[in-house]
């Protein structure tokens, strides 16, 4: 089948392994010095590997190639976590991406301390002012996108930083999405965005996990294709919720 898939400049790759940390789906391997897709069907062409890259040697290009196996990738994901811990003599978790791997924190809060934070006798109100937020959803053209300070946020920031309406939402026009649930490059639909309207900044909140990668690439490769120059500033969550 004819697919989106990366490609990797051999030439301008200096094997720093960048890429094949950040493809949590395992496609890419450090061979001779040299980054190689040696697992196609591994490959989801969302592109978790470009952002990192130094040298600038990983790009996209469509071609024949085998049909992404989400089940392979799993299976062989499981089975690499496993032999890790048991290697490490670890109790073995389940799940093998670092963007979908359960993790619970435990925030130890005294009666005291949960009343002066105001949670009990305060109401914390919504700064949303724009609907719908959802990047597959948002219309092209609105008269809120015009001269306005965008917020860009990966669907999870929003749940892993405590004040994110005070600190983030409040004073901008918000989207959401997250390109490995909705399985879409949000590239082209944000380009159309940016030209269209006049974005006076943008504000990008992202995961520290590897898939959080997408968006960052998508947001910098659509202010780029818009022929804009608009000021974007990435702000990277901790999964504790602490700023990067």
């Amino acid at each position: 089948m004819i697919r989106k898939i990366i490609h990797i400049d051999e030439e301008k790759c200096n094997g720093c392994g960048i890429c094949a940390t950040a493809c949590h789906e395992g496609a890419i391997d450090i061979i001779d010095g040299k980054a190689k897709l040696v697992r196609e069907h591994f490959c989801d062409g969302f592109g978790d590997c470009l952002p990192g890259c130094p040298t600038g040697a990983i790009t996209f290009e469509e071609r024949e190639a085998p049909a992404y196996d989400e089940a392979a990738v799993k299976q062989a994901q499981q089975l690499k976590q496993k032999e890790k811990m048991q290697r490490e003599g670890m109790r073995i978790p389940h799940g093998g991406c670092p963007g979908s791997r359960m993790r619970q924190m435990h925030r130890k809060e005294d009666a005291a301390a949960v009343t002066e934070n105001s949670y009990v006798n305060d109401v914390i109100k919504s700064q949303l002012c724009n609907w719908p937020v959802q990047i597959k959803l948002a219309p092209i053209q609105a008269p809120y996108f015009e001269d306005a300070d965008l917020l860009i946020a990966a669907d999870c920031s929003a749940y892993a930083y405590g004040n994110f309406h005070g600190d983030f939402i409040d004073g901008k026009i918000t989207l959401m999405g997250c390109p490995k649930l909705d399985m879409v490059d949000y590239s082209e639909k944000l380009t159309e965005l940016f030209t269209r309207n006049t974005i006076r900044s943008i504000t990008l909140t992202r995961m520290e996990v590897p898939c959080c990668g997408g968006l960052e690439y998508a947001v910098k490769q659509a202010v780029a294709a818009s022929g804009k120059d608009i000021p974007l500033k990435v702000v990277t969550i901790g999964i504790n919720g602490d700023l990067k």
